[in-house]
């Protein structure tokens, strides 16, 4: 069985001609599709399936689910097993019940974050082509993002209780799902706290992340940028549409990427992220960051975290 990557992103905003504008205008998406319901599906031109991120209407922001793609539509067989013999409950969702998307297995992490799996979603292609590709397509909008990168979800934690689904989200993904632990962040006592995870499914440091929170939550969806050089042009296309930055152009020590941090209209942070950082593989030694650089893991530069980037999410 295997997940391959990330598939698309369901997320709710609360004004959705201002939430088409700033993923249009700011990330570089371009909208593929409308259903009877008032979603909208979009791309980003390197993506060579329908779409990456789909945007509902609702009273409040937040996550709706996270997909990922399997290799072979056999593995969603192999995957609904292996689950639910860990004790998680799942719902088959027939071709269709989602557009453009085969049939897909639905459930929720120790978290209570709703995950999904499928293996068809119509092809597309990108915006270059297949066949003597130029390196990027004319008439590019804003940040001009490759693809839909990763997102990072926030897991309730309280160690006084003995609650802390960052590991058991962590413990499940790798022997249910075949995730493989990047890189992690350790608090308390000899660190025998889990505050943060890392998994891979591919070759990049991190295709999912778990932080711990009083409360579940989305934290941010990232978009891939090529390089630094891009990451700054993606703050002054930020700058000259007015949006909220959270954090300015900085380094990660964690995963070694290079990124933006900013917020949707409805309050749903974004991030732009570059640099693939290492190549990650499954014997890879784990990297972990104690509690007493865990300011340098998160923002490198400056050594030290903001307020709103661990308190502010959806």
């Amino acid at each position: 069985m295997g997940v391959m990557r990330i598939g698309h992103a369901s997320i709710k905003v609360m004004d959705m001609a201002a939430a088409i504008k700033h993923y249009e205008n700011v990330i570089g998406m371009k909208v593929v599709h409308t259903d009877a319901q008032g979603n909208v599906y979009l791309k980003c031109w390197d993506e060579w399936d329908k779409f990456s991120l789909i945007l509902t209407p609702a009273d409040s922001a937040g996550l709706n689910h996270v997909a990922y793609k399997v290799q072979h539509d056999s593995d969603l067989e192999q995957l609904k097993a292996s689950i639910e013999a860990h004790g998680i409950k799942t719902e088959m969702l027939a071709a269709g019940a989602l557009p453009f998307v085969g049939r897909m297995l639905k459930f929720h992490l120790p978290s209570g974050h709703e995950m999904r799996l499928f293996q068809q979603k119509e092809l597309v292609g990108t915006d270059v082509g297949s066949t003597n590709p130029d390196p990027w397509p004319d008439g590019l909008k804003g940040a001009g993002a490759h693809w839909l990168d990763h997102c990072l979800l926030m897991c309730p934690l309280d160690p006084e209780k003995g609650i802390n689904t960052v590991a058991d989200n962590c413990k499940f993904m790798t022997q249910a799902m075949g995730f493989h632990l990047s890189e992690q962040a350790v608090v308390g006592p000899n660190g025998a706290i889990q505050l943060a995870a890392f998994l891979f499914c591919g070759g990049k440091p991190h295709d999912i992340a778990f932080v711990g929170a009083p409360t579940a939550g989305l934290h941010h969806v990232s978009f891939f940028l090529d390089s630094w050089a891009d990451i700054l042009k993606a703050g002054d296309v930020m700058a000259k549409n007015r949006v909220k930055i959270d954090v300015a152009p900085t380094r990660h020590g964690i995963t070694r990427g290079e990124t933006i941090y900013f917020f949707d209209p409805s309050g749903n942070r974004n991030e732009t992220f570059a640099g693939l950082g290492y190549l990650a593989q499954p014997d890879r030694p784990v990297t972990t960051w104690t509690e007493d650089s865990l300011g340098r893991g998160i923002f490198y530069h400056q050594g030290a975290v903001t307020e709103s980037f661990t308190t502010v999410y959806t």
